[in-house]
């Protein structure tokens, strides 16, 4: 079994697979919307992560009617977003080691010196 960003599909392959023409393909790659591997002889292979970023692809712009320029700014909006929930999760897993420590190195504490807090409360007359 092949995995999941190994490049083994032909364009060929990929065009039967998804029903549509190769040329689209071709047309995808100089709008720079998929970046397919190249073989030695410079055969396009197109990997798993390719087919599911083309499938994306043809759903914005066959079933909400994206124009290819749109696709681009959505694709880039989706890797960002992608790139900011793995940063989240990796502080958020980073505070929960924190919060399970017993001492908190003071380069990653939160609060880095106490202070104390008055409240006053002014009534309305």
């Amino acid at each position: 079994m092949h995995t999941y960003d190994e490049p083994v599909y032909l364009i060929s392959i990929v065009s039967k697979i998804l029903d549509i023409h190769p040329q689209t393909l071709r047309q995808y790659e100089r709008e720079n919307l998929i970046t397919p591997s190249r073989s030695d002889g410079r055969i396009r292979l197109y990997s798993q992560r390719d087919i599911d970023r083309i499938k994306l692809i043809l759903r914005l712009t066959r079933e909400m009617g994206v124009n290819l320029a749109g696709v681009d700014v959505a694709l880039r909006l989706k890797e960002q977003i992608d790139t900011m929930e793995q940063e989240i999760a990796e502080l958020r897993h980073q505070l929960a080691r924190a919060r399970q420590s017993t001492s908190v190195p003071p380069e990653k504490a939160l609060v880095t010196k106490k202070s104390i807090y008055e409240m006053i409360i002014f009534e309305e007359k």
